[in-house]
């Protein structure tokens, strides 16, 4: 008979140590929370890009009202509220002088709180007088 310490050699060749299996774990465990970080990163600018553009449209529309009412807003803040996608939205617009005489700039803030400490959104245009 042959002896089987080929065997045995071959056996130990063939599984994982326990230190390999660790360090394979530990490999994986940083690669997942690498992926879990960059998904949540993710999620976030989703979330600030949609309010982003609610409050750019909830601007934009103000505006447009402005236009199609053809009135020229005074020097001081006008406020409202609009509601848009199941949330309210607070702006507020004022008219600053231009170099043009022509010309009327309207600045547009919107909002989600009535103090306007968390500003989304900050549009401003021209309008023809």
């Amino acid at each position: 008979m042959k002896p089987r310490s080929g065997n045995a050699l071959l056996f130990k060749q063939a599984g994982m140590t326990l230190l390999e299996v660790m360090v394979a774990m530990a490999i994986f465990a940083t690669a997942g929370l690498a992926v879990m970080k960059v998904a949540t990163e993710n999620l976030r600018s989703l979330a600030y890009l949609e309010e982003k553009t609610f409050a750019n449209w909830v601007a934009a529309n103000t505006l447009t009202e402005l236009k199609l009412a053809k009135t020229i807003p005074g020097k001081s803040w006008r406020k409202g509220e609009s509601e848009l996608a199941g949330r309210t939205w607070y702006w507020r617009y004022k008219a600053e002088a231009t170099d043009s005489s022509d010309f009327v700039g309207v600045t547009v803030e919107v909002a989600t709180d009535k103090k306007y400490e968390s500003r989304v959104s900050h549009l401003l245009t021209y309008v023809v007088r």
